[in-house]
């Protein structure tokens, strides 16, 4: 199970990993293996839209069990299929990098962080540093 304070912890320390790279203002959702949504922030600065970004893109890789770049993958190698299933979870799934599945001690899904604001590959930066500080494992769906 994520707990709130590891769910903190990574919000926490994914932001400051952000602020120390100079990334532009972030929102980052972190979600539990259900998806439900256990804490959610947007930086000053942030787009009126970036929140519900970090949801989709955290919402997407829990609800297909892989992390945003195999997501990103399979909406380049079968749009139609990614359309569909963009229908079938609400529209709730954000096929670029910077959702990342986090997983525990043993390998089981415990959620995904997904953040938006700034390029994709600088989300998955901020969203790995947060798991590495709640020390659980992060899986992005690289090859």
């Amino acid at each position: 199970m994520l707990s709130l304070k590891k769910a903190q912890t990574i919000l926490k320390t994914a932001l400051a990993k952000a602020r120390e790279q100079n990334f532009k203002p972030l929102a980052i959702a972190v979600l539990d293996a259900r998806g439900a949504i256990k804490t959610v922030a947007a930086e000053d600065g942030c787009s009126l839209k970036r929140s519900e970004i970090a949801i989709g893109k955290a919402h997407g890789a829990v609800a297909l069990g892989v992390g945003s770049r195999t997501l990103h993958k399979m909406s380049t190698d079968r749009p139609h299929f990614m359309a569909a299933v963009s229908h079938v979870v609400g529209g709730s799934l954000i096929p670029v990098p910077g959702g990342v599945l986090i997983r525990d001690a043993k390998g089981e899904l415990v959620g995904a962080v997904g953040v938006s604001g700034d390029t994709s590959d600088n989300d998955e930066i901020a969203a790995l540093a947060g798991i590495e500080a709640a020390g659980l494992k992060a899986d992005t769906g690289a090859s």
